[in-house]
């Protein structure tokens, strides 16, 4: 084995670090894999860095061109993703282990990249909107924007997500301009290293975009200010000691935390052991204890089941869990590996321990069953048994929804009826993720409402979705990770929420046109730009949000009412139908919507080739008022909005999105339908 290197912080743009100190050990054989340093580190250099370098160099590019960093980076870190599954190695991950923690984090990379692509604007500006009229005339109004931090966010996490850890802060993070500084738990550091490494190495990130802290964080926290913010994963404990930091309650740093929980799952009590759901839930409950060691902030602790089953359920996991191959992940057939470190392996004994001392607390399945990890010198390393246990009174044994043993270690929690089993669910108080196995869609009903107050993400399973289900304990970049009361009450990933969370939002106050400036989005009421050219004759780069065409009128006739019905098969009584059209609210035969709708297109849209390619939907769509036969329509077209998407057409011609705002009125003036058209626009 080669010398074991001396890991090395990355802070100010420099890798520090020369000198070993504490020695990391491989969770297989025990072997040390690296050193941390001992040199010290300069915080104030680190902060001073990420705000005067990070921040500009981040905010010289816009959203659309950090989506596209993103993905390129995903890119080169997945040509490199063999490099990282070596060094994974040594936490002890099996192969499956590591893929979920090296390409779940490339994989989120790319859906940030997407993300960005379809859900933000040029620019460094959202506006969330809508707008909203503040005064009689119009010309007071109020919106909410989105702005970047302009701070950093530093990331602390835990040991077991050495690389999706990083990455699913910093991806969304870097979509919203914000420079980051990571802080990896130590025991698996080195694998965090390589990753951060290879992002440099990369040379697609802007300067000062990340740092990395290898050790302890000293007085960095001590050096932020309200501008930035602190994300943290691990234990809840440590969570709220971090919360409670008197520099950042005194600065109102945000503080965001995701911490371990005692998630549960429930066997329905619709769902008897002859169901596929009953094998689904026995499945799910000894995988999660199983991948990754049982070492994820989301694994099952609890499993809530009905007393009349609980027998069957606990023979067909002692079944599943006695085949469990565990040992050195090099070799064939081994399905579970080692815990991260002997430190943790001394803790999960420790809490099994203190749960097996409780009252009507029993083994299940475990080491005295025979526990033989294969594989040389894995005496020395952090294994440690799949352990089952079982409490026979749930409700009146606290420390089952006390204490986490974070590792390959569940509890069988037999209920009487389903009130019961909610209560217990609840003894959690607060969750990430909880499971429901059900075979019935009102169980499903009864339950998630109730159980959607102390869970982050409920999970609910049954034969017909669990060909294509995640799992469990499979946190998606869409779906929003995190929970309530003892989970940390946080929020991470959830799709563009967590870009949200990154930016700061503002309401804004102003005139039409002021408003319009700042965002950059048409609003009603600004001032048009009509010329001689109709707008969509325009070149994307041409376009100025503003622009503006007034359509000839259009009188709506008896005729094309008939004809619209006849085309589309739409004969709804209140457009054809004299008598009954007159009973009704409008009082006559109206027009069909989609009839106005259509007419005003054709009163705007530009018909020969040109640099409007392809329409491909509409938004906020609103029929607001009838149209009756014989009224007359004409409709207000003007360019709202512009996204260059960085996207090249099959001619090698650029493309850019436009949103045009419509506003179709009748011969009063008065706002029959509004709506948004999206469409894809050729650049010169």
């Amino acid at each position: 084995m080669s010398t074991p290197s001396v890991l090395q912080s990355f802070i100010a743009g420099q890798w520090v670090g020369q000198q070993p100190a504490a020695a990391l050990r491989s969770a297989i054989n025990g072997q040390v894999v690296a050193h941390t340093h001992a040199e010290s580190l300069d915080f104030a250099a680190a902060v001073h860095h990420a705000h005067s370098v990070g921040v500009p160099a981040l905010l010289k590019t816009d959203f659309q061109q950090r989506a596209a960093i993103l993905k390129a980076l995903a890119k080169y870190l997945g040509s490199r993703k063999e490099e990282l599954y070596a060094i994974s190695a040594h936490t002890g991950a099996t192969r499956t282990d590591s893929w979920v923690d090296i390409e779940g984090g490339t994989g989120t990379l790319f859906a940030y990249s997407s993300i960005g692509s379809s859900e933000l604007p040029s620019g460094n500006l959202v506006h969330e909107g809508p707008v909203v009229s503040l005064g009689k005339s119009g010309q007071f109004v109020g919106t909410h924007i989105l702005a970047p931090r302009r701070g950093l966010a530093v990331h602390i996490n835990a040991f077991n997500f050495p690389v999706w850890g990083l990455l699913e802060k910093f991806a969304p993070g870097f979509l919203a301009g914000q420079p980051c500084i990571g802080k990896p738990a130590t025991a698996t550091s080195y694998l965090t290293e390589a990753l951060v490494r290879m992002m440099m190495e990369s040379k697609l990130l802007p300067e000062g975009s990340i740092q990395l802290v290898i050790g302890g964080t000293g007085d960095l926290l001590d050096r932020l200010n309200g501008q930035d913010m602190v994300t943290f994963t691990g234990s809840a404990d440590t969570a709220a000691m971090l919360r409670a930091r008197p520099h950042l309650l005194k600065h109102g740093v945000p503080f965001n935390a995701e911490a371990d929980s005692l998630n549960c799952a429930i066997l329905a009590g619709d769902v008897t052991p002859d169901d596929p759901e009953f094998d689904l839930f026995v499945k799910e409950v000894a995988r999660e204890m199983t991948v990754k060691a049982g070492q994820k902030c989301t694994a099952i602790r609890r499993a809530i089941v009905p007393r009349r089953h609980l027998d069957a359920v606990a023979q067909r996991l002692r079944d599943r869990l006695a085949k469990v191959v565990v040992g050195d992940p090099a070799l064939e057939g081994v399905k579970m590996g080692a815990l991260a470190s002997k430190a943790q392996q001394s803790d999960v004994a420790d809490r099994v321990r203190q749960l097996l001392a409780a009252p009507h607390m029993s083994r299940v399945f475990g080491e005295p069953d025979g526990f033989a990890p294969r594989g040389e010198g894995v005496a020395d390393g952090a294994f440690f048994s799949p352990t089952l246990l079982a409490c026979a009174r749930p409700l009146e044994v606290s420390e089952v929804h006390d204490i986490e043993a974070f590792g390959p270690v569940s509890t069988l929690l037999p209920y009487d009826d389903l009130d019961e089993a909610m209560a217990l669910a609840a003894r959690g108080q607060g969750s990430l993720v909880g499971s429901l196995i059900t075979k019935t869609p009102a169980v499903a009903a009864r339950v998630v409402p109730q159980a959607a107050a102390l869970h982050g993400r409920i999970h609910i399973l049954d034969a017909k979705s669990a060909p294509e289900s995640t799992g469990h304990g499979s946190p998606l970049p869409h779906l929003k990770h995190g929970g309530p009361g003892r989970a940390g009450g946080g929020e991470e990933l959830g799709g563009i929420r967590a870009v949200k969370h990154n930016l700061q939002r503002s309401a804004l106050q102003g005139s039409p046109d002021m408003v319009m400036a700042v965002t950059g989005e048409y609003v009603r009421g600004a001032t048009l730009i009509e010329t001689d050219t109709h707008p969509m004759r325009k070149a994307f780069e041409d376009l100025q949000i503003g622009e503006s065409l007034l359509t000839e009128p259009r009188t709506i006739s008896a005729a094309d009412v008939q004809a619209f019905g006849d085309l589309t098969g739409d004969t709804f009584y209140m457009h054809f139908d004299e008598e009954a059209a007159k009973a009704s609210p409008f009082g006559q035969r109206i027009a069909h919507g989609y009839l106005v709708l259509s007419a005003a297109a054709g009163l705007f849209v530009w018909t020969a080739p040109g640099p409007l390619l392809a329409n491909y939907g509409l938004d906020t769509l609103r029929f607001t008022k009838p149209v009756a036969l014989g009224d007359t329509i004409r409709a207000r077209l003007t360019a709202k909005r512009k996204i260059d998407r960085l996207k090249v057409g099959a001619d090698g011609k650029g493309q850019g999105v436009v949103a045009w705002d419509v506003e179709v009125t009748n011969q009063s003036g008065e706002v029959v339908a509004s709506y948004d058209i999206l469409t894809l626009v050729a650049k010169r």
